[in-house]
């Protein structure tokens, strides 16, 4: 399931699922204290006060993994490190950014100006994802902190817990391998911090969602346990179609039979899904072992779930109301595999 809140991961336990797929740890941090914390953050102007706000998100992202370990009971959990640019966490319209000028004992002129500076032209192609965590590696290194200290409190509590860690937006081998280094660097500071001798088995991936990484999975699997295929990224990169504009069109082409539906829906075969079977195929072929899933909204749906089942994907994520179809088209796909042999 795709789940990101311990309410979320045992609504889905209940429905069958057996792991969550895509954790959106960015969704944790719109509440309350946690968004002023987070704003704090990135009108912070040093290294230095970016990480005294970012103390202040450490215990909510622990506290919220130690639930969804244990709703999860030992079944794998996928956890997606911060994705959106942070753009969004910031006010856009005057009285709020008067009154966030406020709270945080500074200008309104500065806020605005740190706002400018966060605009982007196409915030989807822009300063997000792994990006986030080369120019900003405190970030990363909070996330993957308090991903460590639930994981190890859920252990000492006889709390099975099953982490794996996902880098997004990757595009090339070295962003990975450099990402990589710096996460497994931090989960052996935190456990000699813990003292915890323990082996801790904590998967270290990405999603794959830029074309460039479908093309070249040979290459970034060398540096990943697992690939999680973020296929709604993907349609939008592939089609060069915005998922949340494409309504503006995207009626008139199914209408006239330009496109035989939604691919945002239904995957697209033929073109994404050739990205899809490219990456499952060269990713085998450097390591054999590797973990495939797919946690797109296309994991709920059965045509594209047959598809994923065709190539090799070991596990579909979708939303928890979506889990029990997903079981089911997954059931169905695997009979039909297995009546043809």
């Amino acid at each position: 399931t795709n789940a990101d809140t311990p309410a979320d991961a045992q609504r889905a336990r209940e429905f069958g699922a057996e792991g969550i797929g895509l954790c959106r740890t960015e969704h944790m941090f719109f509440e309350g204290d946690r968004i002023r914390a987070m704003r704090e953050m990135i009108l912070a102007e040093s290294r230095e006060a970016r990480e005294k706000a970012l103390e202040k998100l450490l215990p909510y992202q622990r506290e919220d993994f130690i639930g969804i370990f244990k709703a999860m009971k030992g079944f794998p959990v996928t956890i997606r490190l911060i994705d959106p640019p942070l753009h969004e966490f910031v006010p856009h319209d005057d009285a709020q950014q008067s009154e966030l000028a406020k709270v945080m004992g500074m200008p309104v002129a500065k806020v605005k100006a740190r706002v400018a500076a966060l605009h982007e032209a196409n915030p989807m192609l822009g300063h997000r994802g792994c990006r986030l965590c080369v120019t900003y590696p405190e970030i990363l290194d909070m996330q993957v902190r308090a991903i460590v200290e639930a994981t190890i409190d859920c252990l000492r509590s006889n709390i099975k817990a099953l982490p794996e860690i996902m880098i997004p937006l990757v595009g090339t081998h070295k962003e990975l391998a450099y990402l990589r280094t710096q996460v497994e660097a931090m989960i052996a500071k935190v456990k000699e911090e813990e003292d915890y001798r323990p082996r801790l088995d904590i998967k270290i991936g990405t999603m794959i969602e830029v074309p460039r990484a479908a093309v070249t999975a040979d290459e970034i699997a060398a540096a990943a346990d697992f690939f999680s295929f973020g296929t709604n990224d993907l349609t939008q990169m592939t089609f060069g179609f915005s998922r949340d504009d494409v309504g503006t069109f995207l009626p008139e082409y199914v209408q006239k039979d330009l496109l035989p539906g939604d691919p945002f829906q239904s995957l697209d075969t033929p073109g994404v899904g050739q990205l899809v079977e490219i990456a499952v195929t060269k990713g085998r072929a450097t390591k054999a072992d590797i973990k495939l899933g797919i946690c797109g909204e296309h994991g709920g749906d059965p045509a594209s779930i047959r598809f994923f089942h065709t190539v090799g994907l070991d596990y579909v994520s979708c939303s928890p109301f979506r889990v029990p179809i997903a079981r089911l088209a997954a059931a169905q796909a695997a009979l039909r595999s297995a009546s043809k042999k």
